[in-house]
């Protein structure tokens, strides 16, 4: 019970506008609105009236575009607004003690980033690119704003807030509680539903992230994680091919985690 909530957990991180190296001037309202965005409820949790989601319609200040490689920020900056990731890939790191930098998570179109630096007042890890990306800047000032005029918003977005708790704690079961090769099991069946729940196919998908990346995210080796691929591959569990994956047996995967699919 615990793994298969794991798997599930781990698809679920008003002040001035903050852009870095950018003018903080305000820009044009491009972004598309919320109430008419086709990723709204995968972003936003259900519940809202269509008076309500107009409401919403002031939440995105602007878009910003982020490069391949770039930082939307970093651990340590100001906290200004949180972010919902449009299009592309992100990942979170942190820098550990000695210099090494762990990966503590993958975030995709859909999902909310930024939600570390709430209670800090500044962000406590790294969001950088694995592609490029866009995303959504919503203002923190705004969210409190909108909190006072529309009552369910703040339930809504504690709501949002216990998603990314529950999506930690699944990570530190995976991390505490499965052998490697339930990991990565486990990773990719987590790839798999969040893909599906984008319309995008759940059984074929590029990896956005290095196998180094992987390894980080999960606690292994990259030795480690090389030599699992090789061998879900030879037990036809998946096809790779350099980033491409392929499922090819779900229930093989579920299997690996000590489960049965239904």
């Amino acid at each position: 019970m615990i793994q298969a909530q794991t798997a599930t957990a781990l698809a679920a991180p008003m002040h001035p506008i903050h852009f870095q190296g950018r003018s903080s001037a305000p820009a044009p309202h491009t972004a598309t609105q919320c109430s008419t965005c086709n990723l709204r409820e995968i972003c936003l949790p259900c519940g809202f009236s269509g008076a309500e989601m107009g409401q919403l319609d002031e939440l995105v200040y602007t878009r910003r575009v982020v490069k391949r490689g770039e930082a939307l920020y970093r651990s340590g900056d100001k906290f200004h607004a949180i972010y919902a990731v449009r299009s592309g890939f992100f990942k979170t790191t942190q820098t550990l003690e000695d210099g090494r930098e762990q990966v503590t998570g993958f975030l995709m179109a859909g999902e909310i980033l930024g939600m570390d630096g709430i209670g800090p007042d500044e962000h406590g890890c790294n969001a950088v690119a694995l592609e490029d990306s866009q995303v959504c800047v919503i203002p923190y000032a705004r969210i409190e704003h909108l909190s006072r005029q529309m009552p369910g918003m703040q339930r809504q977005f504690h709501k949002m807030m216990s998603r990314e708790i529950v999506r930690d704690h699944g990570v530190m079961l995976l991390l505490g509680s499965m052998r490697a090769e339930e990991r990565l099991a486990a990773f990719l069946l987590n790839l798999s539903q969040r893909f599906t729940a984008r319309g995008y196919s759940a059984s074929e998908f590029n990896l956005r992230m290095t196998r180094d990346e992987i390894g980080s995210y999960l606690g292994l080796k990259l030795e480690t994680i090389s030599r699992l691929f090789s061998r879900f591959h030879d037990e036809t569990l998946i096809s790779v091919r350099q980033k491409s994956v392929r499922i090819l047996n779900v229930a093989g995967l579920h299997k690996v985690m000590g489960r049965r699919f239904n």
